[in-house]
């Protein structure tokens, strides 16, 4: 359905084009709101942003079609308005297109004729849109895929390695921003993502510093895994330092709310399954890793303190010669039948 406006200060013509017009208005092709001059058109933009095209007169009181044609770039960029008017002479045909009408069509109206033009008018604002709206859909794309990945997308192989699932050897990091949780309810909405995004930047920088690859945001925690030579060392890297960056980070302050960011961080590492995890009848699949190396990970990030990086005893064991470790002691974990000895990873 397109949505028109129609500005002119003669009444005569909203009933006339209820009338010619009241098929398609009846079948949801055309919906029209009206206006009486430029100024209150300005106001039923902003309050139909969802508008196509506008249909106004040049001669009106209060503000002029012509005037109103100056205006729309800022109100509606998408907008696009043909004149119709009695004043059918070449010099205001002319002033019109200069201040961006798509087209003119002169009074009396032949309306079949103004048909044809509004219908070529609402097809090229349609394009307008589904172009505008595939730029943004290609921005967003590429802000969250990397370039090749975009290249390969574009081959037929693309789908079919969608459904490959592989076992590998790999590390996974969970990263915890702590107290996170009891500020939202006291700060703005806005500034408790621009928060978070802030410090999400910093513990994504360091995790692709050491060539890790960002799984996904939950919530205020992120997910990493870290393949390939010394994924083990280089996930505890990144992980001593985020934890040192953001402890010595400055207390942040939110109007009457002060918050000092720190971050709990549970690591493992082992065999576990990547592959495509979701709902194919929903369309969306998250490419991701799953396992029981996965959930002890989070589980013992859930059990590490403020400050704290936490690993179990095989990663201890495999970890012990390049990092210094104290160990914790024995903690029970949720859904493991016993409990596990924890290390805490210093330097």
């Amino acid at each position: 359905m397109a949505k028109i406006l129609v500005v002119d200060d003669e009444e005569d013509l909203e009933v006339l084009v209820k009338q010619k017009f009241r098929r398609k208005i009846r079948e949801n092709v055309y919906e029209f709101v009206f206006a009486r001059n430029g100024e209150e058109a300005l106001q039923k933009v902003k309050e139909h942003p969802d508008l196509d095209i506008i249909l106004s007169d040049i001669n009106m009181p209060v503000m002029d079609g012509l005037t109103l044609l100056g205006h729309l770039p800022e109100a509606n960029p998408m907008l696009k308005a043909v004149v119709v008017s009695a004043y059918g002479d070449m010099q205001n045909i002319r002033m019109a297109m200069n201040r961006g009408a798509f087209d003119f069509i002169c009074k009396p109206v032949d309306f079949e004729d103004l048909d044809v033009t509004m219908q070529k008018t609402i097809d090229h604002v349609k394009q307008l849109q589904q172009t505008i709206k595939a730029i943004k859909e290609n921005n967003i794309l590429k802000m969250y895929v990397d370039e090749n990945v975009l290249n390969f997308m574009t081959h037929k192989e693309f789908e079919s390695s969608l459904l490959k699932n592989e076992v590998l050897n790999a590390t996974v990091l969970f990263v915890d921003v702590c107290g996170f949780t009891s500020i939202t309810e006291q700060i703005p909405a806005n500034t408790v993502v621009t928060l978070l995004n802030g410090l999400f930047d910093k513990i994504v920088k360091e995790i692709i510093a050491q060539g890790g690859h960002v799984d996904k945001f939950m919530g205020d925690a992120v997910m990493a895994v870290f393949r390939g030579d010394y994924h083990l060392d280089r996930a505890i890297d990144a992980a001593l330092t985020i934890r040192n960056q953001l402890s010595d980070a400055e207390e942040i302050n939110t109007g009457n709310h002060q918050y000092k960011p720190q971050v709990s961080i549970g690591i493992n590492t082992g065999e576990m399954v990547s592959g495509n995890i979701g709902s194919a009848s929903l369309k969306r699949l998250d490419y991701t890793v799953i396992g029981d190396v996965v959930n002890l990970a989070q589980r013992l990030q859930s059990t590490a303190k403020a400050g704290q990086i936490l690993i179990n005893e095989d990663t201890y064991q495999k970890a012990k010669s390049s990092f210094s470790c104290q160990k914790i002691g024995e903690v029970t974990l949720k859904n493991k039948a016993r409990p596990v000895m924890v290390y805490e990873v210093l330097e």
